[in-house]
């Protein structure tokens, strides 16, 4: 009793100077809880005879666990898991699959991959438990007809947490030809060996598709950020296709890579490629207190999810607008001095992408103007992607000491591609 009368005393004296919530105390003969709250930890616990589920608060994130229990701080951020990107290559009576992998954020990891297969677009799917792989042969196909296929992120307890876009495929024999049109003529031969990418990335964004870190393609996407590219004329075997989007400030996106195994006379398709949005913020140093302003460019009319790293990690979300522009007026005040860094992603209708690349700014003692986004590096950047690093090495190494190497990796002219040019690349190092 004399607990119950001073809990009331201290709810009377909290109410005049912050809000307090609080729930009534129950019980069984098994546990007592009591006046769970909503804090600033909490998590779950659990035993032999209940489970308990408290309120999280979105000042704390991340995860705890012991033998006994596991704490996932920040309800409102979990579970987060970007959306796989499916790829489906042709084959004879069977169909090569392979996707990105689903990335969880804050602890929650995918488990396993589930792969449905339906003869028709939508499903229902026949689901299959692949195990934790990114490839997989569907064999037993029926060629000429038409497949589509899904893939499911699986979480520890083997339910759905993600679901990728739909891809489709039609397995031919080798060598097939299509019938002869009419009653006579020659037979057309089937299409070409290609691989086929859509997505979404901006409004009128420059799309750029590379093929093992040369530049095979690109196109516009539409109005509404859609985008499919196409490269044809390949031979079967083994490529890394890359590809990145650039918004309307000329700011590029990450380089978001698909190693493909293609088939001669089939056709690849990449279905629901999610370019992460762009972003840049106004100021390279914001005193502490004021507002830093971070904006960027995404799909039209998506969430868009800001994250701000401290010794906290802060989530903040906005809107884009019908021109895929988006910004956030972002309050230091909880930021502690020093270095941070920004990063973002969109949700639009379901689909998650990853987060994009990271900006930096500084919280200090005054506001500094940001400067206009540098441009990509002019030497040593290979692969175009605004960085210079292991990627890029590992194409020099190719390289290396063979005869007439392509002007781009011969960076002092000297006819071969040496320790001199390596050297060189280290300077424009970015990592």
């Amino acid at each position: 009793m004399v607990k119950k009368q001073l809990l009331l005393v201290l709810v009377l004296f909290g109410s005049l100077i912050a809000t307090v919530v609080l729930a009534q105390e129950f019980s069984s003969s098994n546990f007592v809880n009591s006046n769970p709250v909503v804090t600033m930890g909490g998590g779950k616990a659990t035993s032999t005879n209940f489970q308990l589920f408290s309120g999280l608060s979105q000042v704390v994130i991340g995860e705890s666990s012991s033998s006994a229990f596991a704490s996932y701080a920040g309800f409102f951020y979990f579970p987060f898991v970007s959306t796989p990107v499916i790829s489906a290559t042709a084959g004879d009576g069977q169909a090569s699959l392979s996707w990105t992998s689903a990335v969880g954020e804050l602890g929650y990891n995918i488990s396993a991959y589930a792969v449905g297969k339906s003869t028709n677009s939508g499903g229902p799917y026949s689901f299959t438990n692949v195990g934790n792989t990114l490839t997989n042969t569907a064999t037993g196909l029926t060629n000429g007809t038409l497949y589509y296929f899904v893939v499911r992120g699986l979480d520890f307890l083997g339910d759905s947490v993600v679901t990728s876009s739909e891809v489709s495929v039609t397995p031919v024999s080798s060598g097939s030809v299509t019938p002869p049109i009419g009653g006579g003529g020659t037979p057309l031969p089937v299409p070409g060996t290609k691989v086929i990418f859509s997505g979404l990335a901006y409004p009128n964004a420059k799309i750029t598709l590379l093929k093992d870190a040369q530049l095979a393609a690109t196109t516009i996407a539409n109005a509404n950020a859609s985008f499919q590219i196409t490269v044809s004329g390949l031979s079967g075997g083994t490529y890394i296709f890359s590809i990145y989007g650039e918004d309307n400030k000329g700011v590029r996106s990450p380089l978001l890579n698909f190693p493909i195994d293609t088939t001669i006379n089939a056709v690849s398709t990449v279905n629901g490629v999610l370019i992460p949005p762009t972003i840049s913020v106004d100021k390279s140093e914001v005193k502490k207190g004021d507002d830093i302003i971070i904006f960027g460019q995404s799909v039209p009319r998506a969430e868009v999810t800001i994250a701000v790293s401290s010794e906290k990690e802060f989530f903040v979300k906005t809107f884009s607008g019908n021109d895929g522009n988006y910004f956030y007026n972002f309050d230091t005040t909880p930021l502690s001095l020093g270095q941070h860094f920004a990063k973002s992603k969109f949700d639009f209708n379901g689909q998650i992408s990853a987060f994009g690349k990271l900006v930096d700014f500084l919280v200090g003692t005054k506001n500094i103007e940001a400067e206009p986004t540098p441009t990509c590096p002019i030497g040593a950047d290979l692969n175009k992607d605004c960085r210079v690093n292991l990627i890029d090495v590992s194409i020099l190494i190719y390289w290396f000491d063979k005869s007439n190497p392509p002007a781009k990796v011969d960076f002092d002219g000297s006819g071969k591609t040496d320790l001199v040019d390596l050297s060189i690349m280290a300077y424009y190092w970015t990592g």
